[in-house]
């Protein structure tokens, strides 16, 4: 099993920016490719970014281009989300997962293990 940790959620305004970070526990062996989704209320939860474990690939939703960096820290088992220049719409909860497969998906049916998620709320 792998268990996911969020943290770095909170209230901030638009415009600002917040860093999410992910730790990983348990048989990180598993853990290869890692991404970022995120579900607002009433909303599927969305693909944000994911990453190889070599954090030399990644990928974004063109929502969050050239705004939030995906990276990661194999050897402290972490991963991040730095989000600058948030905006209203961003406003979710932000939930990282893991597979094991060394590709990056956008599609949260193949990931294997999630987080509880971390709730960010971007205000006008």
């Amino acid at each position: 099993q792998v268990q996911l940790v969020e943290s770095g959620g909170g209230l901030v305004q638009a415009g600002g920016s917040l860093r999410l970070s992910c730790a990983a526990s348990g048989r990180t062996l598993s853990v290869n490719a890692m991404g970022w989704f995120r579900q607002a209320p009433g909303k599927e939860r969305d693909f944000v970014a994911s990453i190889r474990r070599s954090g030399g690939i990644t990928y974004y939703a063109d929502s969050v281009k050239g705004r939030f960096t995906i990276s990661r820290d194999n050897a402290k088992n972490m991963m991040y989300l730095q989000m600058n220049s948030l905006k209203t719409e961003d406003t979710a909860v932000y939930y990282c997962a893991s597979r094991a497969s060394a590709v990056g998906s956008s599609n949260r049916e193949n990931y294997d293990y999630w987080g509880q998620g971390t709730q960010v709320t971007v205000a006008s």
